[in-house]
């Protein structure tokens, strides 16, 4: 079996794969600073708790925009299952051409969704839309070249910003929104922030399919922890929400 591992800003993401088939997944809040022994704990317990012997573990692929959690996942892999992890990063085999300026600067969780694409729809242009801590939007062509993309505030960090910067304004639950008009300021927030990333969203896609794909439109594939909340607006032809996932788990055979 093999353990992959997305270790973003809000959250750990994980998933044990038997042959092709993802069986389990799991999301665990981050904590900067967690030692090998909390990380090795944690994942031991998962796995058994979920039926899983921690021993039929062969591999781990992990990627992370939280470079300083790398190490401690390192010497837990090391540790606690016997494993050198798999890390991917610049100077992996991708089968991606990227063409940003300085490669390096890619994060490693967009580098998966992109492999991932490639594999899942073969031969198509994509936009992947990830909306987790920020909101990224990925450019992938027919012929795996990896163009750029955009990013801006995720949903929480933008309802975060409202709260610390208005005295007035609170936190509110992140969800669909039916009606545009709001009745009560948290109402209001809500739509602020459901409304405001999907119009967003429409004008990225837009700008992106005529500059970037000369009017073709591309496929539009959404993931990441909020995706659910505008499964029915229209704006996603699919939604993977285990997207990075199966890119670390191809990245990890192409590297074996």
């Amino acid at each position: 079996m093999i353990l992959c591992l997305d270790i973003g800003n809000s959250h750990m993401h994980g998933g044990v794969f038997d042959g092709d088939n993802l069986i389990f997944q799991f999301r665990k809040a981050s904590k900067t600073g967690a030692s090998s022994d909390e990380y090795g704990v944690f994942l031991r317990s998962v796995l058994r708790e979920n039926s899983i012997d921690p021993h039929e573990i062969i591999s781990i692929a992990l990627c992370s925009v939280v470079p300083e959690v790398i190490y401690s996942i390192s010497a837990c892999c090391q540790k606690y299952f016997g494993v050198e992890p798999f890390i991917l990063q610049a100077g992996t085999k991708t089968g991606l051409q990227v063409s940003y300026k300085n490669p390096q600067e890619v994060g490693a969780d967009r580098i998966a969704n992109a492999i991932a694409i490639t594999h899942i729809f073969p031969k198509k242009d994509a936009i992947v839309i990830d909306l987790g801590t920020a909101t990224t939007f990925c450019a992938i062509t027919a012929n795996k070249n990896y163009l750029g993309g955009v990013i801006l505030p995720g949903l929480k960090l933008s309802m975060s910003a409202l709260a610390s910067g208005a005295s007035k304004l609170g936190s509110v639950e992140i969800i669909e929104k039916q009606q545009t008009l709001g009745k009560t300021t948290n109402d209001s927030i809500q739509s602020g922030l459901y409304y405001g990333s999907l119009g967003a969203m429409k004008e990225i896609i837009y700008n992106l399919t005529q500059q970037t794909f000369k009017g073709t439109k591309p496929l539009i594939i959404g993931t990441g922890g909020f995706t659910s909340i505008y499964r029915n607006a229209g704006i996603f032809d699919e939604i993977v929400p285990d997207l990075v996932l199966k890119g670390l788990f191809i990245a990890n055979k192409l590297n074996s």
